[in-house]
């Protein structure tokens, strides 16, 4: 059963130089206790699709159109009183910068009970304690800790702490933003770990967001590469990141190493993402695309769904045959190109 449905939404941002295209016509579903992961570089619209999705757009953002079934009830419809009772009980966010998520003028605990006395009036204070102990537990940290200040949790603590009241009132969707962003590997590893078991506890389905493909092959069933406002590939991380039909996504699998291969090349993608303020009329990836042709620049691709992945590629069959090779051997993305002499099924 799908827990979230987002159809054709499209999010902008009000500039000066008139309405940037941040989320465009971007569509998905997420099961119950599903793990989906939301991959893109910086700008990508990843981020402001989890804001949209609660409810914490800024004020120069709103939704242009589309909709957002949760459970089975419209978000884009409610009110913004109908869309504050949902936030911490049904839908909390794991905030990318834990230190300027959480206020500096109160404790930890006292942040964690407003949220819970908040949302569930009736709950006392003596059952708000036995909370925060609990998911001060859960999380890995000590609860005699609860009654300290932000700054005097390191950065991991931090981290921690905002996923303990994230978790506070047992959501049935978390949305986690870059969830180990400054994080060493280690500790990355320690509060994925934990992360997965507290959700199995409480059976929630989580919506990851990162640009670290790498956290996503850990933690997700499920990914979405976004590029330039848009869905580049969808489908099981396990076809994702073996067989992909993208050219994007084969270059972000190139992008990292590989610890199996340490002799690989990394690939670097050349060039930068289109304005989204005027964005191209064809497939955003165009420009640096080695494959792209003149379709590709005039004429945006439809989904084509192949082994369970959904790509918007024109050249998906012909780049399974001509690209991928490169998405495994020491070449560089140019040498991919002169290879297919800078386009395919022409």
């Amino acid at each position: 059963m799908s827990q979230l449905e987002v159809e054709d939404l499209e999010v902008y941002y009000e500039t000066e130089e008139g309405p940037a295209q941040a989320v465009d016509g971007v569509s998905f579903e997420l099961e119950e206790g599903e793990n989906l992961g939301i991959v893109g570089e910086s700008g990508c619209g990843k981020t402001t699709l989890a804001k949209a999705i609660i409810g914490i757009l800024p004020d120069a953002g709103y939704i242009n159109d589309g909709s957002i079934n949760f459970q089975g009830d419209d978000l884009t419809e409610m009110t913004n009183a109908q869309r504050r009772r949902l936030k911490w009980e049904e839908i909390s966010m794991i905030a990318q910068s834990a230190m300027n998520s959480l206020d500096p003028v109160y404790t930890i605990r006292e942040q964690i009970v407003e949220a819970i006395e908040t949302h569930r009036p009736g709950t006392g204070r003596v059952e708000s304690d036995e909370i925060v102990t609990e998911m001060f537990e859960l999380v890995g940290l000590d609860p005699e800790r609860a009654d300290d200040y932000p700054h005097q949790f390191s950065g991991g603590m931090r981290q921690r702490a905002m996923i303990a009241m994230a978790l506070a009132l047992e959501p049935s969707l978390m949305l986690a933003d870059e969830p180990t962003t400054a994080l060493d590997v280690i500790m990355q590893d320690q509060i994925l770990k934990r992360m997965a078991s507290i959700q199995e506890e409480i059976n929630s389905s989580m919506m990851v967001i990162t640009h670290d493909v790498s956290v996503v092959a850990e933690t997700c069933d499920r990914v979405i590469v976004m590029y330039a406002g848009k869905i580049a590939e969808e489908g099981p991380v396990e076809e994702i990141f073996d067989q992909p039909y993208h050219p994007y996504t084969i270059g972000l699998k190139r992008a990292f190493p590989n610890i199996r291969k340490s002799s690989q090349d990394l690939l670097s993608i050349s060039g930068y993402p289109p304005e989204l303020i005027d964005p191209p009329q064809g497939c955003r990836f165009a420009e640096r695309c080695p494959m792209a042709t003149d379709k590709c620049r005039e004429e945006e691709p439809e989904a084509h769904y192949k082994n369970g992945l959904r790509s918007y590629c024109h050249y998906a069959d012909e780049i399974d045959a001509e690209l991928r090779p490169y998405a495994d051997d020491p070449t560089t993305w140019n040498q991919a190109a002169a290879a297919t002499d800078g386009g395919v099924g022409e």
